[in-house]
């Protein structure tokens, strides 16, 4: 059979919503007619797109299986003269399988099911699905056909293509090395891989190395937005070929779905397999694993293949910065418009994790209508008109955002300042509510109680709570008022060591920041004060700010309370963090690591950090359970219901903090 050597393909992104039925069938049907107007024959769809990668424990459904492959039949008929990957999941022999279903001009001709499952940090697959094992195919019975499900190869009017199901190519042993034995033209890659920095180098090397050591063109296609809540998906389809990357699309887009594009060279890249002294390949029959189906491919003629285009946030030295821009503002605009609510209200305090809020929450907007246009916002704001009908981005940001300084004797002038003007520079409707005499009013209804006076040398950790505590019925009332969202601004350093008042600056229905240490985020805050997103520029009123020291003002004034003096320097605390929780180190393991990073520390001085971070760690375990969805933006997390778990009752470390005294006081340092 005479095989054109050009074929045109596309990696779709999707920003889909798990079990939104007509929702994600309409952006399927969407980016399948923009693949075909831009030419493409084989399309490739993200991974389970069709009921949302995130339904959870709503996978056990039975419902939902069914409702899944009813909407593939309603889409199957549109893909007439293409070649096409749709991601749904399976039920075979009482077992739930995470597959991809090839549907060729109009007929699905088999499923392909994921090998590798993802069950570790943010993600629980085999929660609800189970591993296929290699090699093995049988027959289902699904929309009343039958149709291959397995391991399989599919040879397409003789173009051979072979999948990868996202974790497939994160292993050693990845299916891309037996496909390529047996000759694989086209990899495709249906994927669910959420953001984190520094992420994408690595599935560019998978995928750029992946063509290359295959001979093959690989098609990655990658889901969008934040889908279900917590997790944010980046998108960045790409595609390369023989070790060369053709078309990158863009990471962190606002719009509904994005189509990449690229023609790739058949005959080319099997000439690289036929010249290459390493390649041996698999001559053994196939058998039931080989499906054969005619198609005729459109000739495509020979042009130069267009530059490689890649966002010009994406190449410069502070990609984190941008990436982190980009992702919150996604998340917090999905968030915002898929849980349907009117608004943001925020706590606005005058320091760095409130006020860093108050800047995604004006950049959500501002790099939404930049990435979609002035229409297509309105458009998915339709729901709340105030919002939509917003003729500038002033009036949005008015009806959009609210923020109220809550002020006690405590409170100082800096801070109201500085609440005063972030609250300007992003536009907030902004309040001031003075709280003193409802904090006052607490205390003496207590003191009269148990027949005694409050006083600092006693009290102090309640006398500091209970004006946090106040605060939050004020702006709860506000949230409630407006039909929107309470964030709330507690960061990953604060979480680590329970350094936040629950019920209090922990209240809210959403902690966008909780997986952000603090140190990172003022990092953050001194680039957007003098640099910024390119869609923005600087922020100089940032500076109000940045030129303080973090406090909770919660203390009397004349104390200087700040975060540091009641902890520890965060840049230490992150890493002993890092070290404790990423890395599994024991208390005397992550002291000995701080010695050589912090040589300008005492071992004792050190020896005291260390202790206190495991003592507050495990002792605060619970409020980590209380605390509201936050996103996933950092593989180094704290999140007990994505990524780390850890009992809320436990023996504390006590045998290991013992020997960190014994070794810090053989080194002459006093005992922590």
């Amino acid at each position: 059979m005479r095989v054109s050597p050009r074929v045109a393909v596309a990696a779709v992104t999707l920003n889909q919503t798990p079990l939104d039925w007509e929702g994600n069938a309409q952006r399927i049907e969407d980016a399948l007619e923009e693949a075909r107007a831009a030419g493409a024959t084989i399309v490739c769809f993200p991974e389970l797109s069709i009921p949302g990668y995130g339904c959870e424990d709503a996978f056990g459904a039975a419902g939902v299986v069914e409702t899944a492959w009813e909407i593939l039949e309603r889409l199957i008929p549109r893909t007439r003269g293409l070649i096409v990957s749709f991601g749904l999941p399976t039920l075979f022999e009482s077992a739930l399988y995470n597959t991809a279903c090839l549907v060729v001009d109009g007929r699905a001709v088999g499923l392909v099911a994921k090998q590798f499952l993802a069950g570790d940090g943010i993600h629980y697959e085999p929660r609800w699905f189970k591993p296929w094992p290699r090699s093995v195919v049988r027959q289902v019975h699904v929309g009343g056909r039958a149709l291959p499900i397995g391991d399989l190869l599919f040879e397409v009017g003789g173009v051979r293509i072979g999948f990868e199901i996202c974790e497939d190519a994160w292993v050693a042993d990845r299916p891309g090395i037996q496909l390529a034995r047996h000759g694989v033209d086209v990899l495709l890659n249906p994927s669910a891989s959420h953001f984190a920095f520094g992420k994408l180098d690595v599935r560019k090397r998978f995928v750029v190395e992946g063509s290359r050591a295959f001979s093959a063109s690989y098609v990655y296609a990658n889901l969008l937005g934040n889908e279900s809540g917590r997790t944010i998906f980046d998108g960045g389809a790409m595609i390369a070929s023989g070790g060369e990357l053709l078309a990158v699309g863009p990471r962190l887009s606002f719009a509904e779905h994005t189509v990449t594009t690229a023609t790739v060279d058949v005959a080319r890249t099997r000439m690289a397999a036929a010249r290459s002294v390493s390649f041996r390949p698999d001559l053994s029959d196939l058998g039931p694993r080989s499906v054969e189906v005619p198609f005729t491919y459109p000739e495509i003629p020979q042009r130069a293949a267009p530059p490689l285009v890649v966002a010009s946030w994406e190449q410069g030295p502070e990609i984190k910065h941008e990436e982190f821009t980009r992702a919150m503002a996604l998340g917090l605009f999905d968030y915002l418009r898929k849980s349907r609510s009117h608004g943001f209200v925020i706590s606005l305090s005058g320091g760095a994790d409130s006020g860093a809020l108050a800047c995604l929450v004006h950049l959500s907007i501002v790099l939404a209508e930049a990435s979609v246009g002035p229409a297509e916002l309105r458009r998915k704001l339709a729901y709340a008109p105030r919002l939509s009908d917003a003729g500038t981005l002033a009036e949005r940001m008015r009806e959009l955002l609210t923020t109220a300084y809550q002020g006690t004797r405590n409170s100082s002038e800096t801070t109201r300042s500085a609440a005063r003007t972030v609250a300007e520079r992003v536009g907030s409707t902004h309040l001031e509510l003075e709280v003193d005499a409802l904090v006052e009013g607490y205390v003496e209804r207590v003191e009269g109680a148990i027949g005694r006076r409050l006083s600092w040398a006693d009290d102090d950790v309640a006398l500091q709570n209970i004006q946090a505590r106040t605060r939050a019925p004020s702006v709860w009332l506000l949230a409630n008022l407006k039909n929107a969202l309470l964030l709330t601004t507690s960061n990953r350093s604060e979480a680590a060591v329970g350094y936040a008042t629950m019920d209090g600056d922990t209240a809210g229905g959403l902690a966008p920041i909780a997986g952000i240490d603090k140190a990172y985020l003022l990092t953050w805050l001194a680039w957007l004060e003098q640099h910024g997103p390119a869609e923005t520029g600087p922020w100089p009123a940032l500076a109000a700010l940045t030129r303080q020291a973090p406090t909770a003002e919660l203390r009397p004034t004349k104390e200087a309370q700040t975060d540091e003096k009641d902890l520890m320097p965060y840049p230490i605390l992150d890493a002993i963090e890092r070290r404790a929780i990423r890395d599994k180190e024991m208390p005397v393991d992550v002291w000995e690591g701080l010695l050589g990073e912090f040589p300008e520390r005492s071992p004792s001085e050190l020896a005291l950090f260390v202790d206190r971070f495991f003592r507050l760690f495990t002792r605060n375990q619970w409020k980590r359970e209380r605390y509201a969805p936050s996103f996933h933006l950092d593989d180094e997390n704290l999140d007990p219901k994505t990524w780390f778990r850890f009992p809320i009752l436990s023996g504390g470390f006590a045998r290991e903090l013992v020997i960190l005294k014994e070794r810090a006081a053989a080194r002459g340092a006093p005992q922590a």
